[in-house]
């Protein structure tokens, strides 16, 4: 498997036609899987499941259709975007479990900077309990999310994938409803409280890959 890192901020679509080349190179066996560490520059991204009413500020930042499951997401500078291109195939045939996986992933690197993500029924990504907020409108107790997951398969393949809030501008979510969710909010690591780098980030990554994910069956 290659693990690429691209520094400084990536265009979406030659990312996108990235994706899709190297999707096509995989499933025809002549190209290894591939995780794809990068970020953004200020963006919004429209998923499938994207209604229009959620994006509120139009013209802020470039609006792209997006063929990933999801509905609107915000990717920008001081995010960690994790492109996720593995076999599902030899992985199992079972997206459910990937997703799931991808949940596991993202849970595993947090707690390497002791933060306790968590999923939620209904509500895709990863969520962080915050206790130092005062109840939401509702009377729930608050929480954020931190990460959000949107895939597509093609040929058993994947691509798109997870973002990691590191250190992004968190004022640049009000453009959209993040996922169509308007209850919660967004933070970061850094908004944590926690001085984390996109490298340490990636580090933590790597490190616990190999823990959710058992070697592709050849």
């Amino acid at each position: 498997m290659e693990w690429k890192i691209t520094d400084g901020l990536t265009d979406y679509d030659a990312a996108v036609a990235f994706m899709e080349a190297r999707v096509a190179e995989i499933a025809a066996g002549q190209a290894e899987e591939c995780i794809w560490l990068l970020e953004h520059p200020p963006l919004y991204t429209a998923g499938t499941s994207a209604k229009p009413e959620d994006l509120t500020d139009p013209d802020r930042f470039p609006v792209y259709p997006s063929k990933r499951g999801g509905e609107y997401t915000y990717h920008g500078p001081g995010q960690r975007v994790v492109y996720v291109m593995l076999d599902v195939g030899k992985r199992g045939h079972d997206v459910r479990r990937f997703v799931k996986q991808l949940e596991a992933w993202v849970i595993a690197a947090l707690a390497e900077f002791n933060v306790h993500g968590e999923i939620r029924e209904g509500r895709v990504g990863v969520w962080v309990p915050r206790k130092d907020k005062p109840l939401t409108a509702s009377g729930k107790p608050a929480e954020d999310k931190i990460a959000a997951i949107g895939i597509r398969l093609r040929k058993w393949i994947s691509f798109h994938g997870i973002s990691i809030n590191v250190e992004p501008d968190l004022e640049h979510f009000s453009g959209i409803v993040p996922c169509g969710i308007r209850e919660y909010g967004v933070t970061s690591l850094v908004d944590l409280g926690l001085p984390v780098t996109m490298t340490d980030v990636d580090v933590a990554l790597r490190k616990t890959f190999d823990e959710v994910f058992e070697p592709v069956k050849q």
